[in-house]
């Protein structure tokens, strides 16, 4: 059950500059689709990633063919997907995404911790899985991770079963929270 005041998110660490500090090369920005069918949730999603200027929201979806239509249509570099969506759940739509857009990647925040549904969400390709009751904790640490191109999985919800579904070939990068259970 989502909450509908959602505590502001601190931006991540080291992203803070003084404003005598010259800014050297331009930081390339990320392209963010965010497909939330709940509307508060969604809505502090993307006033988070607005504090951070490497991150620009490009789209906002509530349901699950939207989000195919507008993955499709804009490319994303990065989709944040949740599971239970109208119309179709975000497990199908990821599937249909990952053909439409391999080069996107995908991010779940889900209520959803069943040990099933965050295996088949990782063997679907997406990089990261972060549960909705850790976003205050895993959100800036989990996109750091996958817009690196490593994993990330919320704390409790890593273990053997879940590191198979990662892609051998990438490399790991986990929150403490994650490499401490």
């Amino acid at each position: 059950m989502c909450d509908s005041n959602f505590r502001s998110l601190p931006a991540a660490a080291g992203t803070s500059r003084s404003r005598n500090q010259k800014v050297g090369a331009v930081m390339s920005s990320v392209t963010v689709l965010v497909v939330e069918d709940f509307a508060p949730f969604r809505q502090f999603i993307c006033s988070t990633l607005k504090r951070r200027p490497e991150f620009q929201v490009i789209g906002e979806v509530s349901d699950g063919f939207e989000a195919i239509r507008k993955a499709e249509e804009l490319q994303p570099n990065l989709i944040l997907l949740d599971i239970g969506l109208p119309k179709l759940n975000g497990i199908e739509a990821a599937r249909r995404i990952h053909e439409l857009c391999p080069n996107s990647k995908l991010l779940f925040i889900s209520q959803e911790s069943d040990s099933d549904v965050v295996q088949e969400a990782l063997s679907l390709g997406a990089l990261g899985y972060v549960v909705k009751t850790r976003v205050g904790d895993d959100f800036w640490p989990a996109l750091e991770a996958v817009r690196r191109g490593g994993h990330f999985v919320s704390s409790g919800l890593l273990d053997d079963h879940f590191a198979g579904a990662m892609d051998p070939r990438t490399p790991n990068r986990l929150s403490q929270h994650a490499a401490d259970d």
